[in-house]
């Protein structure tokens, strides 16, 4: 295993399409990941939060890992979210990667119980870093706290940073909160600080961060990509901006995949994993319209 490189760029928080039986469908997955690729895409993360992954089992995680290797993605093009409830399901998903070759992860806080002191937080982490065992890991640690309820603040960032150099990579910041990214980029500089937040990106890349890890590159990867470029013209940032006032209306998941089903015509890709139920016709049909008002080129009556 090489030394990996630090994340920087545009990456893919991969959507995560489903086969009759409700699993994982393997080969629809690869497809995607090759088609992002092909587009410029630096690299994917399966069974992040666009991709459902805290809805899925250890098993099926480490099955969908071991599918995207076997099919060509290259490990170089991978960062495996392995965060749980449960710590040691957590290193069990951050041991197989290791053990497939994808030293990087990225890894939720806790996200069961709720009030964590920042204590608890850094004593989580190192705990997983301690167990894990292997000076090759690679930890991206994920700010996310309107869905964990567990906020990893700039100063447990920057502790676990002095305590595990090199081991400690980044943080994936999707708080949606930019006074928490610049946190970040002050108490630790030397990190790959990565957003989530698509609007934020031309601000993080203008004050020297790393880049994103996003969902709507699943559908839309030259627009984030444009945001990357030192000098953004307006008219991306707002139509950025635009598309999420569209798509946010809807639970994000399901309006996404309405999307990409439109986008394919194949409707396979409307089922999201239980808790999560698809968008309902009439809702599909009215974000798919709101989208080719606002010049997405989406086709609504594909997704029928």
């Amino acid at each position: 295993m090489t030394e990996p490189a630090p994340i920087r760029g545009l990456w893919c928080a991969t959507l995560t399409p489903l086969g009759r039986d409700g699993g994982v469908d393997h080969a629809r997955l690869a497809a995607l990941v090759r088609e992002l690729l092909a587009k410029g895409v630096a690299g994917i993360v399966p069974f992040g939060t666009t991709g459902e992954g805290p809805s899925f089992s250890v098993a099926e995680r480490c099955e969908g890992l071991d599918a995207l290797l076997a099919a060509g993605i290259a490990p170089d093009r991978l960062l495996a979210a392995t965060g749980c409830a449960a710590l040691s399901d957590t290193v069990a998903l951050t041991r197989h990667a290791l053990k497939t070759g994808c030293p990087r992860c990225l890894i939720l806080p806790p996200f069961f119980w709720k009030n964590l002191t920042d204590e608890a937080v850094f004593r989580y982490y190192s705990m997983l870093i301690d167990t894990v065992g292997d000076t090759r890991l690679r930890v991206y640690l994920y700010h996310i706290p309107q869905l964990s309820a567990v906020p990893i603040r700039p100063e447990v960032v920057a502790r676990l940073a002095a305590a595990y150099p090199g081991i400690i990579a980044g943080v994936k910041d999707s708080g949606g909160d930019f006074e928490h990214t610049a946190g970040l980029l002050r108490r630790v500089p030397q990190l790959s600080v990565l957003v989530g937040h698509e609007s934020h990106l031309p601000r993080l890349m203008r004050a020297g961060g790393a880049g994103t890890i996003c969902g709507i590159a699943n559908l839309f990867p030259d627009l984030i990509a444009a945001l990357l470029k030192p000098d953004v013209p307006p008219d991306d940032e707002t139509r950025v901006r635009m598309f999420l006032d569209i798509v946010l209306r809807y639970p994000f998941v399901p309006a996404f995949k309405a999307i990409r089903a439109a986008q394919t015509g194949d409707p396979a890709w409307l089922a999201p994993r239980p808790p999560l139920l698809p968008l309902a016709a009439d809702e599909q049909t009215t974000l798919l319209a709101a989208l080719h008002s606002a010049g997405f080129g989406i086709v609504p009556e594909r997704s029928q």
